[in-house]
């Protein structure tokens, strides 16, 4: 589980508040929760479910740290956030600021399976499976695409983290609103504790490799493609029959080689080919 740590109420006002919060009894159960939207709704709901809300029924004070499983867990979050709807709602519209907050929940409860859970601002959730390996809440169009086109449910613990690393890089490129630094959470099936709990700061070795090796991929990628083989006729060529795209058969032809020789050739052999030595 992967959370930055920007929050801003405008241009001029940014700051840095940790979404991730972990709660852990080694050997007995690991959590961990992250939010994205509102900070004080999610600051309210993280703050209600460490203290305990009361359960009318039973006079328990229900925790995260003592539900009996992770689905249960899972509810408590829910309940919380309608609690803080029900008390904040209406005085947040009044200052016209929307009720947003969303949060991502896993871990492990000992003697059960390890689980992933989105929570809406409704207070409802849908779990992780297997045929959706990930879930993402806050802004993810930026990251989005590269979670879809790598990650797998068999994906290596570690790799998979690589993989959100570069998807939270480029969601930053693009968005200003998410940034350094970035709180990360590894938790593995059955282990009931946390493997790797790290905060990866500006100017941190590794993330800086990263981004810098994955530039150059994407560059060296694009470049080794084939440019598209299209064209179309001047304007005042164009017949009363509509825009032929057909290319003249040389330059067509010249593409379509083009295309055939350089399908499946490494980057750098492209390159070298583009760009013979004088």
């Amino acid at each position: 589980m992967i959370g930055d740590t920007r929050t801003n109420a405008g241009l001029d006002n940014i700051s840095t508040f940790r979404k991730l919060h972990l709660f852990e009894e080694p050997g007995k159960r690991v959590m961990a929760l992250a939010s994205a939207g509102n900070l004080s709704v999610s600051q309210t709901v993280v703050s209600l479910l460490s203290e305990g809300i009361e359960n009318p029924e039973t006079g328990e004070l229900e925790k995260l740290t003592n539900a009996p499983t992770m689905f249960q867990a899972a509810q408590r979050v829910g309940r919380a956030v309608r609690m803080v709807y029900e008390s904040d709602a209406q005085a947040l519209k009044d200052a016209d600021i929307n009720f947003d907050v969303s949060f991502l929940f896993g871990g492990q409860v000992a003697g059960r399976r390890l689980r992933l859970f989105m929570i809406y601002a409704a207070g409802n959730f849908i779990e992780c499976t297997t045929d959706t390996p990930y879930l993402q809440i806050g802004e993810h169009k930026y990251g989005k695409p590269i979670l879809d086109r790598a990650v797998t449910f068999d994906t290596d613990l570690y790799d998979a983290l690589k993989i959100a690393l570069v998807s939270m890089d480029s969601t930053m490129r693009s968005n200003l609103a998410v940034g350094l630094p970035i709180d990360i959470a590894v938790i593995r099936r059955d282990a009931l504790g946390i493997e790797l709990n790290y905060r990866i700061m500006p100017g941190e070795p590794y993330f800086t490799d990263l981004r810098e090796r994955w530039s150059a991929a994407l560059r060296a990628a694009h470049i080794a493609i084939p440019r598209p083989p299209y064209a179309t006729r001047p304007v005042e060529t164009i017949p009363t029959g509509g825009i032929d795209t057909v290319l003249p058969r040389t330059a067509a032809h010249a593409n379509a080689a083009n295309a055939q020789l350089t399908a499946g050739v490494p980057a750098a052999k492209v390159l070298q080919q583009q760009n013979p030595k004088r």
